[in-house]
């Protein structure tokens, strides 16, 4: 990462260079991309817009709003009877927010409102009938 004064003296020293724009910065090692989007900023936002932003500030495109987790919970906690699945229709069909059952799950489960279901010798954890061998079916 460089400095804004760093920048600064590398637009300076590029624009006042008697070699081409791409030749210069093959010479000190910058990348071509870096520099047109530094000189970019400058020529918009002047020295200051040279200054290093965190990237953690941005937000995701994708990240689901705290206020939708928000409603997640508190449907889950309303309707318990739903599986995330069901919520995540009941969220689309009431809410017009469309949300997946995966991304439902997860936040459930960050809140600790994912129970399994009890594990059942005779079918299995997922209620398949396991059937002894020999009997002709496929195994897991």
């Amino acid at each position: 990462m460089y400095s804004a004064s760093e920048k600064l003296a590398i637009i300076s020293l590029v624009e006042d260079s008697e070699l081409s724009v791409r030749k210069t910065l093959v010479e000190i090692n910058i990348s071509h991309s870096s520099f047109y989007r530094w000189y970019q900023t400058y020529e918009r936002e002047g020295p200051d817009g040279l200054q290093s932003h965190s990237r953690a500030s941005r937000q995701h495109w994708n990240k689901i709003p705290e206020s939708v987790r928000e409603l997640v919970v508190d449907v889950a906690l309303d309707q318990p009877e739903l599986t995330p699945r069901e919520l995540a229709w009941h969220l689309a069909d009431t809410h017009e927010y469309f949300i997946s059952e995966s991304s439902v799950y997860r936040i459930l489960k960050a809140h600790d409102l994912v129970t399994s279901p009890p594990f059942d010798e005779e079918r299995g954890q997922a209620g398949e009938l396991l059937l002894p061998l020999g009997t002709g079916a496929c195994h897991r």
